[in-house]
Parts: C-alpha cells; structure tokens; sequence
C-alpha cells in the first residue's frame, strides 16, 4: 500500500490548495509573531564553499513541499493556513547583503559570525504582523549571504519553526551537504509532506484525556509557573532580542561524558538538564549558602514520527516535536550523575505515560496565554521554564576541514514566550558543541556565560560513573 493512501483522507489534497494549520503549527505562528521560533542556520565558509551552499539550496527547496509553502492569515477568522507553491527554480532566494558592524558597543568583542547569527535570530520583521503578510502570502524560508572580512562569507537560512523543528533543521542540513559533496540529492521519502499537521496523526488512545484532567492539568502548570525559581531577570522591561552562548568540548571529554551516560542508561539530555539545574541552583543561592530546595522547570522536546499513526521519515519536513514539562527539586549540593539519572527519569516516566501526546493541547493554549497575557507569568517575563533541551542529540559527521566549513550554528530564537536558556546539542566531528540561546536584555551576556562556564565545569570534572 503507497504512503499517500495511508494519510488523513481530509488532508490528500491538490498542492495549491489552502491548509489550515494545525493546533501545535498556531501556536508556533503566534510564538514567532512575539520572538520565539524563528529557525536558523548559518554557515561560516569560504566564499568559494559559499557559492556551493547558495547553488545547492534551491534543489532542497523544491524537493521539499512545506518548505515552498506561503503562510497566509485571516484576520476575520484569526487563523492562519499554507499554500504550496509548484517546485520551480529558486536561484534567487539568496540575498547579498555586506556585513555592517553593531552601533552596539557591548557586541564589538563578539566575531563578525556570531553577531550575524544573533541579528538573524532576533529579526521576525517578516513574520511580525501577520495583517501586514504579502496577498500572495509569508515566504517561510529565506537566506542570506553575508560578505565576510579575509574572503570569507556567512550564509544564514532562517525558518518559520511551524515548518521546521529541529529534525527538520538537520535533516536539511544532511541533505544540503550531500547536494554540495556528491552534486545531486538522492530520491527522499517525504509523499504527503505539508498536508497535515501533528495532531492529525496522533494515535488517539495516547492523546485521551477526561475533561477534568485537562482543567486539573492546566491549573497545575498555572500554578507551578509562579512557583518555580527562575535565574535573576535584569532587565523586564527592555525590548527583547536572542542572544547566544556556546558550551564547546574536545573530543576526549565529549567521549567521556558521551560514555558516562551509555554506562547509566541515559541519554546526553539527562546530564545537560542536570548540569544546568545545579549550575543555575548554584548562581541562586549565591545569598543562600545553605543549599535550600528550591523547584525547576525543564522542558525537554522529542520528535514523534516515529511515533505516530503514520509514521514519518526523517526526511519529512515540518514540525512534529512534542513538549514534555518537569519540575526537579534541586538544592545545589546533588552530585552531577545521580542528577542526571533523576531528571532522566522523570523526563521517561512522563513519556511512557504519554504525556508528550495528552498534554500538546494544554501546553499548546499555555503557551499562547501567556502571549496574550505576559502578567500570567512571574514579572511578566514570559518564561516558561529555566531551561529547554532535546531528547535525542544531534550527532553530525560532517568534517568541516573537508568540506570547508570553518564554523555552524543550528539554533532557534527564545526572546518570545520560552525559557531562560535553550540548548541545542549537537555532537560535530566528535566534539560537544552546544549553543545555549537566551533572551536579553531579561538576562545578560556575563550572566549566561557564568551560567554556560558552571555546566562546562561539572561536566568535565565530576567524577564519572564507572563502566
């Protein structure tokens, strides 16, 4: 039986017919109106490699449905809806532009490479005000090529994240190399991409739930979200941007920790959420030596294709992530790994009782309460947890000194409704690297590296879990 008779019947439809989005795909429509999803991509590369990446980013476009798709909005009805657009040649989607230095004085010590990519992860002027989207609709997609000193240039692709969760983001990225080292894109298994939406095919018997959960459900997040520690906010009332910090490891201590969580039958999330509780527990009982308990949010994303009803490949574009929520009791003095053992725990006993199905709707209507109405959160700062991370982490091959990439970033922005900080791990040629995404001015940029530096420290000197 082909894949396309195995879909939603409702949602087989003509390409150029209109979609309206999904629950979780609105909300992430309204996240990015405020600042957080906006998706990006960037490479640092020589002009030469650069030119490559700008040929080969057409041909993944047209192979991709939802990546050609327009985003509309009705304001009567206040829904939004896609459109696809036929495949055709995209040689135009690059934008040149030359790279113009921050009047900022405070970003002058960062590289040329990092205040583009903060600048592209901070800019949703095309997604802002969905009133103001073109008649012919929002592209969801764009990129841009960066003139760099010394010969160099960044190409930086920003995604609408209703389209591009992170497999999405790295699946594009395995593609994108295989066009630029092999010249052409293998056939891929994406039939039906952008006809529907995550909740369309979620098993039903996972996403049940009584109506009294779901209000019982929802007043529990309500109420944790004023009862949670958050990091000391500095500054609530400025306009907000996305900022980035990177935890960076060699090979050696990344195989350590790698084989540290194999030993305990985790996975590289469990130590990351843990080393972020102590180290934020740690920079909040600065005044409070005495190691008080004090309870944490983490927020821990997981893809469902496998999952689901229909169950996706890897190479279907979209967003089918689903949110988990956790609260830990930490006082600072836990030892890293029984932590990391905890929180993992949790984080899989939640799992196992479907919660990342029977909870999307709740988090879903949370999240964009909390747009409508900030004061719903503690100082009005729209902070839904201290920390998000992903379940699986990302684990690149891609030998950067062969394909002539001198850095990469995959990262989204979080200054909206989100978390303090975001990680996204990726493992790259053997080597932790992760860029940890915060908003700012709520939270500064010594503040985060302190942050960052603390994790890095317990990650690398506490004592590992034998074999």
């Amino acid at each position: 039986m082909s894949f396309s008779k195995n879909l939603p019947e409702k949602h087989v439809d003509d390409e150029k017919k209109e979609r309206v989005v999904g629950g979780t795909e609105h909300s992430w429509c309204r996240a990015v109106c405020a600042g957080t999803g906006i998706t990006v991509l960037a490479f640092h590369a020589s002009s030469a490699v650069a030119c490559v990446l700008q040929n080969a980013l057409p041909k993944i476009i047209n192979a991709h449905p939802i990546l050609r798709s327009k985003l509309h909005y009705n304001p009567s009805t206040k829904t939004f809806s896609f459109t696809t657009t036929a495949a055709s040649s995209a040689a135009n989607i690059v934008r040149i532009k030359p790279f113009c230095p921050p009047s900022d004085s405070s970003d002058v010590s960062l590289s040329p490479f990092q205040q583009i990519l903060e600048r592209e992860l901070s800019d949703n002027a095309d997604w802002a005000d969905p009133a103001s989207f073109p008649p012919s609709g929002a592209d969801v997609v764009s990129a841009t090529a960066y003139a760099l000193p010394e010969g160099k240039q960044a190409v930086v692709l920003r995604f609408h994240t209703a389209v591009c969760d992170r497999t999405t983001a790295v699946s594009l990225l395995r593609e994108l190399m295989e066009v630029v080292v092999e010249g052409t894109l293998k056939g891929i298994k994406n039939e039906g991409e952008g006809s529907f939406g995550i909740e369309d095919v979620v098993p039903v018997e996972k996403s049940k739930k009584k109506l009294w959960a779901h209000g019982l459900d929802m007043l529990g997040y309500s109420v944790n979200s004023f009862l949670l520690t958050n990091l000391r906010f500095k500054d609530v009332k400025g306009p907000r941007s996305s900022r980035v910090v990177r935890l960076q490891m060699n090979q050696n201590d990344t195989s350590k920790i790698l084989d540290g969580c194999k030993s305990v039958g985790i996975k590289l999330c469990g130590v990351l959420t843990a080393a972020g509780l102590l180290a934020a527990a740690a920079m909040s009982s600065k005044s409070q030596p005495d190691h008080q308990k004090k309870k944490y949010g983490v927020v821990t994303l997981t893809d469902c294709r496998s999952l689901l009803n229909y169950p996706l490949s890897a190479h279907h574009f979209g967003f089918y992530h689903s949110a988990v929520q956790n609260v830990h009791i930490v006082s600072g003095g836990e030892r890293l790994w029984d932590l990391a053992k905890a929180s993992y725990a949790a984080f899989s006993a939640s799992k196992k009782s479907n919660k990342h199905f029977s909870d999307m709707a709740d988090l879903n209507f949370l999240m964009c309460k909390a747009i409508d109405n900030p004061s719903l959160t503690a100082s009005s700062a729209m902070r839904s947890s201290v920390l998000t991370v992903f379940e699986d982490p990302v684990v690149y091959d891609i030998r950067r000194d062969i394909v002539g990439l001198e850095d990469f970033v995959g990262c989204s922005s979080v200054h909206g409704v989100g978390p303090s900080m975001a990680v996204f791990d990726a493992v790259i040629d053997g080597e932790l690297d992760c860029a940890c995404v915060y908003p700012s001015p709520l939270h500064s940029r010594e503040q985060m590296q302190e942050l960052v530096d603390r994790m890095k420290r317990l990650l690398v000197y506490s004592t590992y879990p034998s074999s």
